[in-house]
């Protein structure tokens, strides 16, 4: 039974190097950074076997296309220890759910507070949830007056991403940390210290 073509992943363009470089001529640069000229491809390849290194690609599109003399290893190892940089400094901003109900009591309401400020620091969006069940339903400025108190309570940490609304049973608001969130809590920890 026929399942239909393998998928093939594409594989990331890659620079042409020595021999898969198929032009008449090339732009040189030497293995010192220095502008040699537009020269054949036959001299640019004997140039760099002679000083032991790769020609490389670097422009593909230029006409004529640009090559640089170097070792091609080195040149890969650095260009994907960049890019493996650039993938760790990357931050994933999640949406952290915090649930309360119209009549949370004031421990459960101080420690789901705590738990946003945690999520505020991880420098993720913190949704505020008030959920109504049954005959809640009828007293829904009860939910209203807990999500102002959270922005009261947090306005100098937060932005307001969205502001309360009400959908079906529940009424939600987004908040996301201001840039500087961590150095207005060291802050606010050494006012409350002093």
């Amino acid at each position: 039974m026929r399942r239909g073509k393998a998928k093939t992943n594409p594989v990331a363009p890659r620079e042409r190097i020595n021999r898969q470089i198929r032009v008449p001529s090339v732009r040189l640069i030497s293995e010192t950074g220095k502008q040699v000229g537009v020269v054949p491809i036959s001299e640019a390849l004997k140039k760099a076997e002679t000083a032991g290194l790769d020609l490389v690609e670097i422009s593909p599109k230029a006409q004529p296309p640009v090559c640089r003399i170097m070792d091609f290893g080195q040149y890969y190892y650095q260009k994907e220890r960049k890019m493996r940089d650039a993938r760790k400094k990357q931050h994933i901003v999640q949406v952290k759910e915090v649930k309360f109900g119209p009549n949370t009591e004031e421990h459960d309401y101080q420690f789901k507070k705590h738990n946003a400020i945690k999520f505020l620091k991880q420098l993720h969006k913190v949704k505020f949830t008030v959920r109504f069940k049954g005959r809640q339903l009828a007293h829904k400025d009860l939910g209203y007056k807990l999500l102002e108190k959270l922005r009261a309570e947090l306005k100098e940490i937060v932005d307001i991403d969205s502001e309360p609304k009400s959908e079906g049973r529940t009424i939600s608001m987004i908040v996301a940390p201001k840039k500087d969130i961590l150095k207005i809590l060291k802050n606010l920890e050494v006012e409350e210290q002093t």
